[in-house]
């Protein structure tokens, strides 16, 4: 659930905004005013920051030049009334998203939020996408289940099937998923990466398709989608499972006659893409209780490769450790170099429900909090599941 940060000193607007908010599925915070609202920046992480123009003592156009400091990546939304429109326009010029004027419908505020968070998510995949060739060290499988996973991936890469990758969240799928790209005779076409789920599904089959210049409000050039830019190359349809049926449908016509028709074009498009897949449920049961198409299940399920758990194959957890180490050393420059053998017992007898990217936090946040040139069991921090 995304979380979204009000700001507005009038108690009204904040109980009537939170009440939307909440209706829309989204988990709200209020905030009085932009100190208040600057404090819980500096404690929590929010998705989207919502904050009225006019305030007393810092108003929307200040604050929003603090949250660029603290957080700039984060997008901020500006309420504000029709008079004061050329001051918003001031605001998109100094980073904020969007603005909204007074009044406003419960429908426009949810187009405008979802809006925000897709455009920061593509944000993040195009920088996760810039990776160097030391990134390329995070492949760390010594364990014997994630030997035999990469030697099925070695072979199936030299082919063309569809590739169905099963795993709780944080294994590594999109990891495998790359590795599969990289030894595939595709690897100098792009590797592109869709979350279905991190997309709203009313923007989903435009990301994916693309769309002509005109074809909806808002329209004003063309934009080919993911396939498009994937072509001669492969396509990463992550967490597929979350995927509406009705695009299922779009997605299996795609699939089967190599075409794809943008949103609002008048003739079709030959794509010659590799597809890969993910999901952390059992697809199985999805397609039984009518959640997944069963005749698309058998299209994306050409060759299937399950992830195990981080649980499962814990002689990775030092190795992969010390890679995070060094990754996060580097970040946060700091000189640290080891991690006692006292903290590296808690992090093999913990259970790690969230996987490798639980790992990945929880080393990061001890490397912010180490204060010598060595972890130890001090700095890492894991939930109690007892």
């Amino acid at each position: 659930m995304y979380r979204i940060l009000v700001v507005d000193d009038d108690e009204q607007m904040r109980v009537a905004l939170s009440a939307t908010l909440k209706h829309l599925n989204f988990e709200p915070k209020v905030a009085k005013d932009a100190k208040e609202a600057l404090k819980y920046l500096k404690k929590e992480q929010f998705d989207v920051i919502i904050s009225d123009l006019k305030m007393p003592k810092i108003d929307g156009v200040e604050f929003l030049r603090e949250i660029k400091k603290i957080t700039p990546k984060t997008p901020f939304i500006m309420i504000t009334a029709f008079g004061d429109v050329k001051t918003a326009v001031e605001s998109m010029k100094l980073g904020a998203f969007d603005f909204i004027l007074k009044p406003f419908s419960q429908e426009t505020l949810k187009k405008v939020i979802e809006l925000a968070i897709h455009h920061a998510s593509l944000s993040i995949e195009a920088n996760e996408a810039k990776t160097t060739e030391k990134d390329k060290e995070q492949y760390i499988f010594i364990s014997p289940q994630m030997n035999k996973i990469i030697e099925l991936a070695k072979k199936v890469a030299l082919t063309d099937a569809t590739i169905l990758l099963i795993g709780e969240s944080g294994t590594g799928k999109e990891v495998i998923a790359r590795f599969i790209h990289e030894q595939s005779k595709r690897s100098k076409g792009n590797f592109v990466a869709v979350n279905c789920a991190a997309i709203p599904s009313n923007l989903l089959e435009s990301e994916m398709f693309g769309y002509e210049k005109g074809a909806f409000s808002g329209a004003t050039k063309s934009h080919p989608g993911k396939f498009e830019q994937a072509n001669n190359g492969t396509l990463l349809l992550d967490e597929i499972s979350e995927m509406p049926l009705e695009l299922q449908a779009k997605l299996l016509r795609v699939i089967q006659e190599k075409t794809l028709d943008r949103i609002g074009g008048t003739s079709s498009i030959k794509i010659d893409v590799r597809i890969i897949c993910t999901t952390n449920r059992n697809i199985e049961q999805e397609v039984k209780e009518g959640n997944f198409r069963e005749d698309l299940y058998y299209r994306i399920n050409v060759f299937p490769i399950k992830i195990p758990p981080l649980r499962e194959r814990k002689e990775e957890i030092p190795e992969l450790a010390n890679f995070f180490l060094k990754k996060y050393s580097n970040k946060f420059n700091k000189n640290i170099d080891e991690i006692t053998e006292n903290a590296i017992d808690l992090l093999l007898n913990y259970p790690w429900p969230g996987n490798i990217r639980e790992l990945q936090n929880v080393i990061e946040r001890a490397v912010i909090l180490a204060e010598n040139n060595k972890i130890t069991p001090d700095e890492v921090f894991l939930h109690n599941l007892g």
